[in-house]
């Protein structure tokens, strides 16, 4: 018999936490998750991923953006959309998820354990219920932190979750705002950027660097930023907020410049900070940095030999699709089994309206290391889906090698993109040529056609190079 109750304590029900349970449970080992009833399936189904991406599709359908093209700029299937319309839809899908997520621990014979689970010492976690007195301890002989993070909020911001509101509290909105100020251009700023920009309000975007997605391709962030201007967004790159002043029916923000900004709310979307303050790290022997984040080695192992930590909680690239795979090495690691991970391509999807995803290198990062490449670009306007769909904005991008053809990376702008740029993925985690994607047959017509039109483009560009050589 095992001097602990269970093999592994997962602390956490994200998607981190929810892929380390299983896996080790079916590896045969018993597993414990600790979460609060109000937040299994912790934020990414309840605040975070799952609400926003669904908001989004609600967006798209009721403001019959997408078909806009084909039946005219004032083409809408609602005229007057309110915040019950879309959030509706959002609760009854994350509602389907939480179950998903409940029915999948029971299937796999992991016990969810409901409250706040606090460190004890190395091996032992306190589990605090929702009612005052209501708390046990349970020991693991392994322990996973899965706990995600939270929407960063500076001490100078007076948030009210009326007017003043972080990325989690914009989904508690009582009206869609006719005027917004986004106080930061990372991946969660812009695409509530642009969903509300798609709504109708007119935003603007305060970010203090002189760009945004600086991660991404240069031309697909142009491409998005020209997309969100006509959408009648502002930027204000290289600019800090001095100051917000509330009113009982707006806000007027103050930047250091000193312009003046009137809006009916301000959505704060300065980072997020790991949510590791109710753990008591120290009786672990553990300590998190100053956005609460936890360090780890290349198996997700902390400086405490049988503590991983996997997920947001860790820091980039902090997304739901990259924290389940982590959970899941973690887990093998922890119990030996053998694991590979394709930690360089690893797909990046950013749900602004229109969509960008990207896997592999930018041409930056091709150009600092000297790698010689050739560029294919396929747009949405000359596939007869894309015209199809009314989409004639899209664009694909391959960058491939001119000394061994190989794919290098894949850059999608427009209806898609999160779906498509798998198959970038696909060839480049196999090892394949640009050649592969010249004589596939795609199915006619897709907007997948893209892979092929771009890769005779890079092919024909590289022929000319070599016959410039002979």
């Amino acid at each position: 018999m095992s001097e602990y109750d269970y093999d592994l304590i997962v602390i956490g029900s994200g998607p981190g936490g929810q892929k380390a349970a299983i896996a080790a449970a079916k590896l045969g080992n018993r597993v414990a998750v600790v979460d609060r009833a109000d937040m299994v399936g912790g934020v990414c189904v309840n605040t975070g991923t799952i609400p926003s991406k669904t908001l989004r599709e609600a967006v798209l359908y009721l403001t019959g953006m997408n078909q806009r093209e084909l039946y005219g700029a004032s083409y809408r299937v609602k005229q007057d959309i309110t915040i019950a319309d879309l959030l509706s839809r959002t609760q009854h899908v994350i509602g389907r998820e939480v179950q998903v997520v409940r029915a999948q621990l029971l299937r796999n014979h992991v016990d969810l354990l409901n409250g706040v689970g606090t460190f004890a010492d190395a091996h032992t976690v306190a589990v605090t219920g929702a009612h005052r007195g209501d708390r046990s301890t349970i020991t693991g002989e392994k322990i996973v932190i899965a706990t995600g993070t939270r929407p960063a909020r500076p001490d100078q911001v007076d948030f009210d979750a009326a007017r003043v509101l972080d990325s989690d509290e914009i989904l508690q909105l009582e009206e869609i705002p006719s005027t917004l100020v986004v106080v930061g251009a990372g991946v969660i700023g812009i695409e509530y950027a642009s969903l509300f920009a798609a709504l109708g309000s007119r935003v603007t975007v305060v970010e203090q660097r002189e760009r945004m997605l600086e991660f991404c391709d240069p031309e697909i962030v142009e491409s998005l930023k020209f997309h969100l201007r006509d959408l009648q967004v502002t930027f204000r790159f290289g600019e800090k907020v001095a100051n917000v002043a509330v009113s009982d029916h707006a806000t007027m923000t103050t930047l250091v410049s000193g312009k003046r900004i009137p809006a009916d709310a301000v959505m704060y979307s300065a980072g997020r900070q790991g949510m590791t303050g109710e753990l008591n790290l120290a009786a672990a022997g553990l300590e998190a940095d100053h956005r609460g984040r936890l360090a780890v080695d290349e198996h997700y192992r902390t400086p405490v030999e049988h503590i991983y930590a996997v997920g947001d909680v860790i820091g980039f690239p902090a997304l739901a699709a990259t924290s389940m795979d982590q959970g899941r090495l973690a887990a093998y690691h922890a119990f030996g089994e053998p694991a590979h991970e394709l930690g360089a391509l690893q797909p990046i999807g950013i749900y602004t309206i229109p969509e960008i995803s990207y896997c592999g290198a930018t041409e930056a990062e091709l150009t600092s290391s000297s790698v010689p490449y050739e560029v294919g670009v396929a747009r949405y306007r000359e596939l007869a889906r894309g015209q199809i769909a009314g989409d004639s904005y899209g664009m694909l991008k391959l960058l491939v090698s001119t000394t061994d053809r190989k794919l290098l990376g894949v850059h999608v702008f427009g209806s898609g993109a999160t779906e498509l740029v798998h198959i970038g993925q696909a060839v480049m985690g196999c090892g394949g040529t640009v050649d592969y994607l010249v004589d596939a047959v795609f199915n006619y017509p897709t907007l997948s056609e893209a892979y092929k039109v771009a890769a005779l483009d890079a092919t024909n560009k590289i022929r000319e190079l070599e016959r410039f050589a002979l």
